[in-house]
């Protein structure tokens, strides 16, 4: 696997990441039906932020480390 496709792979994480981040954010403060639900509903608003920044965040880490190398690599 090359890296442009790593690269893009990545961002397509941290995309997916951030859009369940929003969602849930949505489902908790503006969805009168999970309000509706309970503690069902807060459970489902924070499955949604949980995985989005499980998506997230170490793979911000990882591309950030990656583009570093490769930068790394170019000044050599």
């Amino acid at each position: 696997m090359t890296d442009q496709k790593l690269i893009l792979i990545l961002k397509i994480c941290i995309s997916f990441g951030i859009c369940l981040i929003l969602v849930g954010i949505y489902l908790h403060n503006f969805n009168e039906t999970v309000e509706a639900m309970g503690v069902r509903g807060i459970i489902i608003s924070a499955v949604c932020v949980a995985f989005g920044m499980v998506l997230s965040l170490p793979t911000k880490m990882y591309l950030t480390f990656i583009l570093v190398k490769r930068e790394a690599d170019k000044n050599q």
